[in-house]
């Protein structure tokens, strides 16, 4: 094994002193520190996730909303409006290229958002480019015996586009379509994923590129779920996830009973900025002139446990049970008080049941409520609700 290792050392040598490095470029560059100041500062295009030079992905199960979510985006950076609450750059270009779905389709879900947002055609006329795979598929990389091919003409074309329409973003849905190499080879996916990061510092462009999850059996999603290889998010400069609401969490925040979708975007992988924290946005339903029912993604904030809830209102609901004896345990039949204060607070007793046992735990927490007790059946003791410190103007 020794004289093996001697050999190839000797061969390496000898392949040295007959190829000498001529290139300048491979020689150490010393460092020169001048002022941060003059530091150009990191080139976001949209919100901390998308950035100039740089990968993003994001990571989503189907059916949640991640394509539409990419196309509200697309038109609130080629508007320059904050639709969705994200800070967007000005005066940019954007290339939607869908490689799953027509254009008929694609049309649908912009002219939706378009409405339901209120951007105007003049708003994004020239800055908004739009493709479907069923009209031009895109494959930048082939398996092949030999190894993984990828496919220069492809990607030279996409660079030559970009550059010649000043494009500044460009979102590749899915990313799977994109090429066709083992989606669980490492190895293949880096080196696709790394053409794309070649590709988006050669056009100083931002690209995102969409991404399944896998199986997740229930539980909630990371960008770590992404389906196949590990390869495409440890590329990624930002990524993120989106996970559908649970029907746990919909009880929680009051909306069980509305059917339209709403989801968490959750940005937890990133390099050049601190991690984010969760965001949600639910799905409307936007009907078209042309009978057509499409979903849009708008923005929704948690509802606040005391959304609405003023100090009359604890005075009311103090006056309401004093003396009165009703039950702190919600599972009583009948007497619970949280069913006076829904009366109150213009609750549902039943589908706000959540919110008013944190409204009386907070209230009892800051001493406006006290637990009490009373004799119940069969001489047993049972606990009560009572006022406490009553509340002032």
């Amino acid at each position: 094994m020794a004289s093996n290792f001697a050999h190839l050392a000797e061969l390496f040598v000898e392949h040295r002193t007959q190829f000498p490095r001529q290139r300048s470029d491979w020689l150490p560059t010393e460092f020169v520190w001048r002022d941060p100041s003059a530091i150009p500062p990191r080139p976001w295009v949209y919100g901390q996730h998308l950035i100039r030079k740089q990968v993003s992905v994001t990571v989503a199960p189907g059916g949640v909303g991640k394509s539409s979510l990419t196309i509200c985006e697309a038109l609130a950076m080629a508007s320059g409006r904050e639709l969705l609450g994200d800070w967007t750059a000005p005066n940019l270009k954007i290339w939607l290229y869908n490689l799953e779905d027509p254009r008929d389709e694609m049309n649908r879900r912009i002219y939706a958002a378009m409405q339901h947002h209120n951007v105007s055609p003049d708003e994004i006329v020239g800055r908004l480019y739009v493709d479907t795979g069923r009209e031009r598929p895109l494959t930048t990389a082939i398996q092949t015996r030999e190894g993984v091919q990828i496919i220069k003409q492809e990607l030279d074309a996409l660079a030559d586009e970009i550059n010649a329409r000043g494009i500044d973003v460009l979102v590749i849905d899915p990313f799977v379509s994109s090429h066709q190499v083992s989606e669980n080879d490492n190895g293949a996916i880096d080196l696709v994923v790394k053409e794309w990061v070649r590709l988006a510092d050669q056009c100083n462009c931002a690209i995102e590129l969409v991404h399944h999850t896998r199986k997740t059996n229930g539980e909630e999603a990371t960008t770590e779920s992404g389906r196949g290889a590990s390869a495409l998010l440890a590329a990624a400069r930002s990524g993120r996830v989106l996970n559908k609401m649970s029907n746990e969490h919909k009880e929680k925040a009051g909306v069980l009973d509305d059917p339209a979708t709403y989801f968490a975007v959750i940005r937890d992988k990133a390099n050049l900025a601190p991690v984010g924290d969760r965001i949600w946005r639910r799905m409307a339903s936007v009907e078209l002139t042309n009978g057509d029912s499409v979903g849009v993604v708008e923005v929704w904030t948690w509802p606040d446990t005391f959304d609405g809830v003023t100090v009359k209102d604890l005075m009311a609901v103090q006056h309401a049970i004093d003396g009165k004896g009703l039950r702190y345990s919600d599972q009583v039949k009948e007497g619970w008080a949280g069913d006076v204060m829904a009366e109150i607070l213009g609750l549902d007793a039943k589908s706000d049941r959540k919110r008013i046992k944190r409204i009386i735990e907070t209230w009892l927490s800051n001493g406006a409520l006290v637990k009490g007790e009373k004799p119940g059946a069969q001489r047993k003791r049972v606990v009560t609700l009572e006022v406490g410190e009553w509340a002032t103007e």
